[in-house]
């Protein structure tokens, strides 16, 4: 198949049955890693970016500004260089290395911010430095995944449609929620097409989008430290909050299997592991992956990192105990 342009390179259509993780019931997993760039967030940059464009809002001489720990910014600099934007990143120090050499390969501005907000997070400090910068800076144009209500249609449109045109009648859909887009879009789209179907959040603990406790997180992509305003969009069943510790087993855990997923990914994984026994036999069971490994080999598969941030975690994980059994070799 022969494309015309890098912005059609988006793939909604690949699922992976995953046998192992529910001996009782089918689960699938999809992979939406397999897009350009390698997240779902690819949807809603094309979607903020197209639409702000049909506004007028964005034109030819303006620059765009969003905040990210990794993901959309490497989405939003790759779909800005396509469409010739200049492209500000500004991040903090939780985005992986790799992801932070890419972003600026494709020629964006990474800024990074290293004071934390009230939460003890960085995104309140993220988001004002925007604000700052764009009182200073009338060309700068703000995406604003956190209140873009295009950041949910991206998914109402694209991810809902091709979760039910695939399976029609899934009994759980597991979300990972970060900004909330994703969430707010699929399952607005499944109530209104398949209300049975239970819908499951899920956040990392310490995240204060849905009103827990906030406390430090690692992993970029889910969770954050200031509730976005679009979560109120969301319609769910369920939450679970996921301890990082278990995201990183569960990344481990896959990668020892041959699947090679990102932290986000091995959150959700992680949550359909925690509800295993409530869900009943012969259930079908959809898990949402937004990301593939490639990202965090940096971080959550690098053992001194894991060692630094969970410690004692990094001789337990998958495989790491049997190796430390085998017999030294002359």
């Amino acid at each position: 198949m022969i494309y015309k342009s890098p912005l059609d390179l988006v793939f909604g259509d690949i699922f992976l049955e995953i046998p192992e993780l529910l001996s009782h019931c089918k689960l699938f997993l999809k992979l939406e890693g397999l897009s350009l760039t390698g997240s779902i967030k690819i949807k809603s940059a094309l979607r903020m970016l197209n639409r702000l464009e049909f506004e007028g809002v964005l034109r030819p001489g303006m620059s765009v500004i969003e905040s990210s720990s990794g993901n959309l910014g490497l989405a939003l600099a790759m779909v800005c260089a396509v469409k010739r934007y200049p492209f500000i990143c500004v991040t903090d120090p939780n985005i992986s290395p790799q992801t932070a050499k890419l972003i600026q390969a494709y020629g964006a501005t990474l800024i990074t911010v290293r004071n934390r907000d009230d939460n003890g997070g960085f995104l309140g400090s993220r988001i004002a430095l925007i604000k700052s910068m764009m009182q200073n800076d009338p060309r700068l144009v703000w995406t604003n995944q956190y209140e873009n209500l295009h950041n949910v249609e991206a998914h109402y449109f694209s991810t809902g449609p091709e979760i039910l045109r695939q399976f029609p009648l899934p009994d759980y859909v597991f979300v990972g929620s970060g900004t909330t887009g994703t969430l707010g879009g699929v399952s607005r789209y499944l109530r209104q097409h398949s209300p049975e179907t239970r819908i499951i959040a899920v956040d990392s603990v310490g995240s204060v989008t849905f009103g827990f406790p906030a406390g430090k997180r690692h992993i970029p992509g889910l969770g954050t430290s200031h509730p976005p305003a679009i979560r109120t969009y969301s319609d769910y069943d369920d939450i679970l909050m996921i301890d990082e510790r278990l995201t990183v087993e569960m990344c481990h855990r896959q990668a020892r299997r041959g699947l090679f997923l990102g932290g986000s990914s091995g959150t959700v994984l992680a949550g359909v592991a925690k509800m295993a026994h409530l869900i009943p036999s012969d259930a079908c069971v959809v898990a949402i992956s937004p990301d593939m490994g490639d990202r965090y080999i940096d971080t959550v598969y690098n053992l001194q990192w894991v060692e630094q941030h969970f410690p004692g975690l990094e001789h337990t994980l998958p495989g790491r105990a049997e190796a430390a059994l085998e017999p030294a070799h002359a």
